[in-house]
């Protein structure tokens, strides 16, 4: 799997140690290859964790880039994107270290939710958790979010009519 998939709840210790999902070790693995390990920042839209593949987190990078090296734009969002990331390792078991002033920015207790979101996955407090799936749900339902249709697979043999016949007539 190469996506962050459903929603796990795990427990926070006091020395602030949370078990990544099984799952979610597994994608972290298979999209970072020997850099493994994590990008966690505080969301600047959502009071949870962020938690980025290094490789995807880097790639922001271009984006910034893109703006004027001085420009209060590019300084700004080069704030908001790394000045409170926290680069983190899991250890053998799989357990990851929340940096206190992430978990003072998602209100963390003793437990929390990893939610996956596709490329990345965030962390909650569980209820704001809940209540976030509950809202992204109902807004899209109200707003009739919808994904494109993807392209037609072109049938086998090139697109020809299946009487092989250049021009497509039969």
């Amino acid at each position: 799997m190469t996506h962050f998939l459903g929603t796990h709840q795990n427990k926070l210790d006091a020395k602030g140690r949370v078990s990544v999902p099984a799952p979610f070790r597994a994608a972290l693995r298979l999209l970072g290859g020997e850099e493994g390990g994590i990008i966690l920042r505080p969301s600047h839209t959502h009071p949870c964790i962020e938690a980025w593949p290094p490789a995807l987190f880097h790639s922001l990078t271009q984006s910034l880039d893109r703006l004027e090296f001085f420009s209060e734009a590019h300084d700004d969002l080069a704030a908001a994107l790394y000045a409170d990331a926290y680069p983190v390792e899991a250890d053998r078991e799989g357990r990851i270290v929340l940096p206190d002033p992430l978990i003072a920015h998602a209100g963390l207790g003793e437990s929390v939710v990893f939610m996956g979101l596709g490329r990345i996955f965030q962390i909650w407090q569980p209820e704001a958790a809940q209540r976030r799936r509950e809202e992204a749900r109902a807004r899209a339902r109200a707003r009739g979010f919808t994904l494109p249709a993807l392209a037609a697979v072109p049938p086998a043999g090139g697109g020809r009519a299946a009487s092989g016949r250049e021009d497509g007539h039969d």
